[in-house]
């Protein structure tokens, strides 16, 4: 390992929810700052999911769907004899968030023609039913975990 491990920082809870996983979702979906643009638009993204899928609690319909996105298993490179191999390695919780939470903001910012709220939205509702791009792509990282699990000995 090189260097030390950054220390983890502590997330305060947003205002509205009183949840660390919402605020985390704010300042991945924030831009140049604009924090109060981020709330409003995760706010309503929120609004809009649970109005859609006749949930009470938005939260439930977020952590639902971040539960869907998360990855048990990734690939990871790993040099050994000159050779490069992508060897399977277990996901934890804090890593598993962050993957979730990036793939959910980037899927909603390569969709075009609609206001990033209602992309926003729209992937959370996919995504708490078990579908979408950002389902997607954890199957995909998991599919890749599955294919080279021969070279899961050489684990760290």
């Amino acid at each position: 390992m090189r260097g030390k491990k950054a220390p983890v920082r502590k997330l305060i809870p947003d205002p509205v929810y009183g949840s660390e996983v919402v605020t985390k979702l704010i300042n991945f979906v924030m831009k140049g700052g604009k924090k109060s643009v981020a709330r409003r638009i995760v706010y309503t993204a929120l609004e809009l999911a649970a109005k859609e899928l006749k949930v009470k609690n938005p939260i439930d319909v977020l952590n639902e769907a971040i539960a869907n996105i998360k990855p048990k298993v990734e690939v990871r490179p790993r040099r050994i004899g000159g050779a490069n191999y992508q060897v399977p390695v277990p996901v934890d919780e804090r890593r598993g968030l962050t993957l979730a939470i990036r793939w959910l903001v980037q899927v909603c910012r390569d969709k075009k023609g609609k206001p990033f709220a209602e992309d926003l939205a729209e992937e959370l509702v996919l995504a708490y039913q078990g579908k979408g791009e950002a389902v997607r792509k954890r199957e995909m990282v998991e599919r890749m975990a599955e294919a080279n699990k021969a070279f899961a000995q050489f684990r760290y």
